[in-house]
């Protein structure tokens, strides 16, 4: 879902990637083994231009803090920084030339600190239980970048103890009034067509707690609560018996998607692919 500053761990696909790992760090797993897991469970994030970067600085600075550095990751985070192909992708991005400036300090520091070394790796912490960020049927908006009023609707509220996701299904609301919740009800789900990488991908996440009141706490405003009758369950990733494929993000900033399918749609076509509210919380709809 992008980046939200110029520093090394301001991106969704970083945050991610290093959450993951400490969180089987934390569970006891070595650090060799859960590198291997981590490249085999994002081996899709490596071929997206976008994303790779923050994946292997990720990777890189959790092995770093747990002293298993292995040396073609280094290489590899060597080759992205000293190359400039970093700075070359926020250039097309359009950022400006000072948020370039900032990047480029913030880079040259992070493989400066790979290149040291830490005096002991990072002490495992006892994960917490953790509750659930929102209740299935809760209605979100937020403002988009055009002013206007965009929403979110919560379809599931896991109870697990260890994760405690909230699976998220972004809207097509874009509306000068705050939307009441028949707005959401009959709201469309934001299939998404805008860059490289997306073809009509609905935007129906698993949404993890952990960085919500630290990166995120008051993007988004409770309206109110709709009836659900499906479940849904974050152990099938392939959304088998679903109407759509659920992906799995740490970011809450549902604006930064629709504000882009906002933007490619003022010179692109609509996807043509629908997808309804209603039809993801009720039988019979």
């Amino acid at each position: 879902m992008g980046s939200w500053g110029t520093a090394i761990r301001d991106s969704d696909s970083f945050a991610d990637v290093y959450h993951e790992f400490f969180d089987k760090y934390n569970k006891g797993s070595k650090p060799d083994d859960i590198s291997k897991e981590i490249m085999s469970d994002y081996a899709e994030l490596l071929n997206i231009e976008e994303e790779k970067n923050d994946f292997w600085f990720a990777l890189a600075l959790a092995q770093w803090e747990t002293k298993s550095l292995d040396n073609n990751v280094l290489l590899t985070v060597e080759n992205i920084i000293e190359s400039g192909a970093d700075l070359i992708l926020w250039k097309t991005n359009g950022v400006t030339e000072k948020d370039l400036q900032k990047r480029k300090i913030a880079l040259d520091k992070f493989l400066q600190k790979l290149k040291s070394d830490r005096p002991r790796p990072k002490t495992r912490v006892k994960t917490k239980v953790k509750t659930a960020i929102f209740m299935a049927g809760d209605c979100l908006t937020f403002k988009l970048k055009n002013g206007n009023y965009g929403g979110a609707v919560v379809i599931e509220a896991e109870t697990d103890a260890q994760s405690c996701c909230n699976l998220i299904a972004t809207t097509r609301l874009n509306q000068r009034e705050k939307p009441v919740l028949d707005d959401f009800r009959n709201a469309e789900v934001l299939v998404k067509s805008f860059g490289r990488f997306w073809f009509e991908e609905t935007q129906v996440y698993w949404h993890m707690p952990d960085f919500y009141y630290t990166l995120y706490p008051n993007l988004n405003e409770l309206i109110g609560n709709l009836d659900t009758q499906f479940e849904y369950d974050n152990g099938n990733p392939d959304g088998r018996g679903y109407l759509f494929r659920p992906s799995i993000t740490t970011g809450w900033d549902f604006a930064q998607d629709m504000d882009m399918q906002i933007e490619h749609e003022l010179s692109q076509s609509k996807p043509t692919k629908k997808l309804y509210i209603k039809q993801l919380i009720k039988n019979g709809l």
